[in-house]
């Protein structure tokens, strides 16, 4: 018992270390003097009226939001398709083949960043929005195909079966049997790649342009160039709107895993 105590305090004083230095950014940007300063001095909304108000600050929100909705159904519908693909057809390499479209979560983003920038300069995609899109679904789409296979997993196959006994055809199989079932997962595979996309850096700073910044981008020139708090109310907004779709998205899973009655 005692062991399990001190396990118990172990793993709060774990946690404790990990998200206080995301907690401390929201009394920052609640700082009424115009720096970094914590603790705060004074109690003020001027940051977050700043972003609000700044239409730098407002036109790269708005091209997050494009990039991350674009990336969500790109990465969604390529994603749906590719799980389908990998868990429905039998075929040598089958294993290698899974690999491959999960390699964009194990090779380092910089890695990534500087192929992917490499390409675009010839393609004449740096700087676009069709660029940021096919950059963003490469790293979304695996997050997407990981939870649509384990949705697939607890498909029973006699259901489209009977569909097909039926007289279905496989596109109608699909959208009345498979797709409701799988909807979970697709469902939290689409907000997975929305977060991706949204809080993604690395691959934006490579591709990015002076007429398209995204967010993070802009968070980033912020603070190595300026010295504008603002940072901090646009730090707490991105992860506020991250943490919500993330939750949303594990709702959607344990909603899944609820047992019918």
């Amino acid at each position: 018992m005692t062991f399990k105590r001190v396990l118990g305090v172990f793993a709060v004083l774990i946690v404790l270390w990990l998200i206080l230095p995301t907690l401390v950014i929201i009394p920052m940007s609640f700082n009424e003097a115009p720096s970094f300063n914590f603790p705060p001095k004074g109690f003020s909304t001027r940051w977050y009226e700043n972003f609000f108000t700044d239409p730098t600050w407002l036109k790269s929100l708005f091209s997050s939001l494009q990039v991350a909705i674009l990336t969500m159904v790109v990465a969604t519908a390529v994603g749906v398709l590719a799980a389908l693909g990998l868990s429905k057809v039998r075929f040598r390499g089958k294993g290698l083949m899974e690999g491959y479209f999960l390699l964009p979560l194990i090779v380092p983003g910089i890695v990534l960043a500087v192929g992917l920038y490499s390409l675009f300069l010839r393609m004449n995609l740096l700087g676009t929005l069709p660029g940021f899109v096919l950059a963003h679904t490469i790293v979304a789409m695996p997050l997407v195909i990981t939870n649509v296979m384990a949705s697939l997993q607890g498909l029973d196959p006699r259901l489209e079966q009977a569909s097909a006994s039926l007289g279905a055809g496989r596109v109608r199989t699909f959208f009345s049997i498979t797709l409701p079932l799988i909807a979970p997962g697709v469902t939290a595979g689409a907000l997975f790649a929305f977060v991706t996309s949204f809080d993604e850096v690395i691959l934006s700073l490579f591709i990015q342009s002076p007429s398209l910044q995204t967010l993070p981008v802009k968070i980033f020139n912020s603070v190595t160039q300026t010295n504008d708090p603002t940072v901090a109310a646009v730090a707490v907004i991105t992860m506020l709107t991250s943490v919500v779709v993330m939750l949303i998205a594990q709702f959607s899973t344990r909603k899944r895993k609820r047992p019918v009655a």
